[in-house]
C-alpha cells in the first residue's frame, strides 16, 4: 500500500509541477501582452515638447505587467523551493529578463514624468530671463534717450 501511495504522490507532484510551470509561463505571457506597444513609444505626435512628453509617459505605462510578473515570481519561488521544475534556470532567466524590461520601462516613465514637470518651469524661467533682460535694455534705452 505504501508503494501505491508513493506512486500516487509522485504522480500528483508531477501534475502540480506541470501546472506551476504552466502558471508561471501564463503569467509571463500575460505580462508581455500588456507591455507598451513599441510603436506607441517611438512614434509620438504632438504640437510641443510637453505634448510629446505626456504622450510618451502614457505610452510607457506598463499597466498590469508588473502584477503579472509578480504572480509569476511568486509561483516560481514556490515551485523552485519544492524542486518542482526540470529547468528552473531557464524559467528564472525568462523572469529576470522580463523584470529588467519592466523596470527599465518604469524608470523611463519616471524620467519622462520628471521632465514633464521640469520643462514648463524652465520655459517660464527662460521667458522671465528674456523679458527681464528686455525690460532692462528698454530702461537703459529710455535713459539714454532722456539724456540726449
Amino acid at each position: 500500500m505504501s508503494d501505491q501511495t508513493t506512486l500516487a504522490d509522485d504522480d500528483l507532484f508531477g501534475e502540480a509541477a506541470a501546472e506551476m510551470r504552466e502558471e508561471v509561463a501564463g503569467h509571463l505571457d500575460d505580462a508581455r501582452a500588456v507591455l507598451p506597444d513599441p510603436d506607441a513609444v517611438w512614434d509620438v505626435e504632438a504640437d510641443n515638447v510637453l505634448g510629446v512628453l505626456n504622450t510618451l509617459r502614457s505610452a510607457l505605462d506598463v499597466g498590469d505587467a508588473a502584477e503579472h510578473l509578480r504572480q509569476a515570481k511568486k509561483t516560481f519561488i514556490v515551485g523552485q523551493r519544492a524542486d518542482a521544475f526540470d529547468d528552473p534556470d531557464d524559467l528564472e532567466a525568462k523572469i529576470e529578463d522580463l523584470e529588467s524590461l519592466v523596470t527599465a520601462i518604469e524608470d523611463a516613465e519616471d524620467t519622462v514624468g520628471d521632465l514633464t514637470g521640469t520643462v514648463p518651469g524652465i520655459r517660464n524661467q527662460l521667458r522671465e530671463a528674456v523679458e527681464g533682460d528686455g525690460a532692462a535694455a528698454d530702461a537703459a534705452d529710455d535713459t539714454s534717450d532722456a539724456e540726449a
